[in-house]
């Protein structure tokens, strides 16, 4: 999102990382005395809604949920949208910062307040009139004797995080402007749009924040204002740029949610609300960019709808749901709804239900509870009502197939997801390759990043996995050489260094393939092949370096959820199975070549579902003068209580490696033979 400035979020200065971190600020903002309890379904539809029993009016009734636990900090129209804030690298941490934390937390809620009103506009939480209060509240960003004053961008100031935040309550003035635009003085109208408009008719980031612009300009051009309508038509062009095919956009550099959460969602909307009538054309090519989704997508999510732990500002969470019932505003033909819901009712399912997902009764900032390797510090407390666009999905009409639709598990369902086999979807623009395994019902996703660790954003385990699993959420690396699914190289500086710089090079016959070099010493390098199994992924990379050098490889990592992680070996062939079982899942480690031992690594502090983990790490060095050493790897996983077979630990028989032409030959279980070329 950007570094944190005067005033609100500058764009960051490349190859510059923050180093130190600032003494604690505390904003001292007391606990709510009540506590929520986990979100409930009540009345669950299971004939419309078989698998999750959530129908449009249970998503009224979480958005409402969630919405409270806002508003139990709020007791008269004066109080702020402000919550304690959590130890750590968030903001504020100064005092000129909280104007800004409170923006936030005002114009985030109203991305599941604003559907609400439109249907309910009396909607009263904690004895405040929820309407009334927002109306208060965007008089009070215009007051300069009040706290929560912001003031309008200097003529020479740079992007900020007002401007994402203007952006966003450009999106719920759009969404409701009968109730949140129509009803204020027409001099509070005239001062909002003022300071609106000085960031909306300005600079940006150069990616997705281009939206914030974009829906400012819009919304207050469609309602009589003089605007940069050059800006706003430069700034729309460029947006367009960044689309690369299969509905995936870039954000400058990575693929990542934000693709979803931002530019699918907030292009869709733009085209409802004004684009279609104003910029047909734009809007066409906005919808044959979001068209492939419901092809695509689907395949990203666990059977259950789980959603996988992957890049930036993961805290935002069930957001990355809402280009699916945004399907249903203009519905195209043959896009399974029912499949579509059954996904985004689970996903949001997932975190409301989980016990440490509130704090406080707001989200927490991290997966499931607190996260703090998850962080980035361009957040604060109230940043994670991001999440709250999923409920803009609210706003698709109640006679829409995305909410009539039986719910389904759509491919789930069919033969080339059946029990034994595993799916592999390809997506060449982004050269994105998911993976879903019926076995275990999860999706699995594998992205080429190459960001060094001078991004404060993307140089780490955000982006830097060699895979992310629906099952199975990434584990932060440990001091001690501690990896869950990447490997780590003891450096010149004597410390675990990961990698993190990766060029996709193709996916032919199953296996995806890599290079990838060290960031410290790009002369230590790997050449990685991977290929999803039915019970997880055969490895054979080629390490060389000029001089041996110490390395780990890690499965994923398992949670220590209930007892103790169970461990044990097995001997299968000539190779020994090192196996982890948790009570939910179990993982297998078996080094088929170039490793000289297996480790179980216990880790506290790492892992973003339990305080308390397990990772299963290969141990090995690579040889020195660049001779090639072949490191073959299965990372296999089972759900607890099934017993493995010998074929199911053993895949494959034989690897033999052809020099110097680097070719390898794998002879699997079934006789088959499989040629890789790393």
């Amino acid at each position: 999102m950007g570094l944190l400035g005067v005033g609100g979020w500058l764009a960051p200065t490349p190859g510059v990382a923050q180093t130190t971190s600032p003494a604690y600020f505390d904003t001292h903002v007391a606990p709510a005395p009540t506590k929520l309890l986990p979100f409930e379904v009540k009345q669950p539809d299971k004939r419309l809604s078989p698998f999750t029993g959530m129908t449009r009016r249970h998503w009224q009734d979480a958005a409402r949920y969630l919405l409270s636990g806002a508003f139990s900090y709020v007791h008269k129209l004066d109080d702020p949208m402000q919550f304690p804030k959590e130890p750590g690298k968030s903001y504020p941490r100064n005092e000129g910062q909280v104007p800004t934390e409170k923006l936030e937390g005002l114009c985030r809620t109203l991305f599941m307040a604003a559907p609400l009103l439109k249907e309910e506009p009396g909607l009263t939480l904690n004895g405040v009139k929820v309407a009334d209060y927002y109306r208060h509240q965007l008089g009070l960003l215009v007051d300069p004797k009040s706290p929560s004053y912001i003031q309008p961008r200097a003529k020479n100031g740079g992007p900020s995080q007002i401007l994402v935040e203007f952006g966003g309550l450009g999106v719920a003035l759009f969404a409701a402007p009968e109730v949140l635009w129509d009803p204020m003085p027409q001099a509070t109208k005239d001062a909002l749009a003022a300071t609106m408009l000085s960031y909306g008719d300005g600079p940006t980031v150069p990616q997705n924040w281009r939206y914030f612009n974009i829906f400012i300009l819009s919304f207050f051009e469609s309602r009589g204002y003089q605007v940069n309508k050059k800006l706003l038509e430069e700034y729309l062009q460029k947006q367009l740029t960044h689309y690369d095919g299969q509905g995936w956009y870039n954000d400058a550099p990575t693929y990542d949610y934000y693709s979803m959460w931002a530019f699918q969602m907030y292009g869709r909307l733009w085209s409802e609300y004004y684009g279609r009538q104003r910029y047909p054309e734009v809007a066409r090519q906005l919808n044959e960019n979001f068209a492939p989704l419901k092809d695509t997508y689907p395949y990203q999510f666990g059977r259950d709808g789980h959603l996988i732990m992957w890049g930036r500002s993961i805290t935002y969470r069930f957001a990355a749901v809402v280009p699916f019932p945004l399907m249903g505003l203009r519905p195209a033909a043959n896009t399974n709804f029912g499949w579509m819901r059954r996904i985004a009712s689970g996903a949001m399912l997932q975190f409301l239900q989980h016990p440490d997902f509130l704090e406080d009764n707001v989200p927490t900032l991290g997966f499931y509870g607190s996260f703090e390797p998850a962080v980035q510090p361009y957040s604060c407390r109230g940043s994670v009502y991001w999440m709250a666009k999923a409920f803009l999905g609210l706003l698709v009409p109640a006679d829409s197939p995305f909410w009539t639709a039986t719910e389904n598990e759509g491919a789930w369902a069919t033969p080339a997801l059946a029990n034994g086999t595993v799916f592999n979807k390809f997506e060449p623009g982004p050269n994105i390759l998911v993976t879903d395994y019926p076995n275990v019902g999860a999706a699995e996703l594998r992205a080429p990043c190459h960001q060094d660790s001078s991004d404060p954003y993307r140089g780490d385990e955000n982006y830097n996995r060699l895979s992310y699993n629906s099952a199975f959420p990434w584990q932060a690396d440990g001091p001690n050489g501690e990896v869950a699914m990447n490997y780590v190289f003891k450096n010149k500086e004597n410390k675990w260094e990961p990698l993190r710089l990766y060029t996709f090079k193709k996916f032919e016959d199953g296996v995806y393939y890599r290079d990838a070099v060290l960031q410290s010493n790009k002369d230590v390098q790997l050449h990685l092949a991977e290929m999803p199994l039915p019970n997880g992924i055969l490895r054979v990379d080629v390490g060389q370096s000029p001089t041996a050098t110490d390395l780990h490889l890690g499965h994923y990592a398992l949670p220590q959820l209930a007892g103790t992680i169970r461990r044990s070996t097995r001997k299968v062939g000539r190779y020994t199975a090192h196996i982890i079982d948790n009570g939910t899942y179990q993982l297998a480690i078996v080094p088929l070549s170039g490793w000289s031992e297996t480790q179980a690594v216990d880790a506290t502090g790492l892992h973003p579902a339990a305080a308390h983990s397990t990772v299963l790490n290969a141990v090995g060095t690579t040889s020195p003068d660049n001779h090639p050493v072949v490191f073959g790897t299965l990372l296999l996983w089972k759900k607890s209580g099934q017993k493995w077979t010998a074929k199911e630990l053993l895949p494959v028989k034989n690897i033999h490696y052809a020099a110097p032409a680097g070719t390898i030959t794998l002879t699997m279980a079934t006789g088959q033979q499989k040629t890789i070329q790393p």
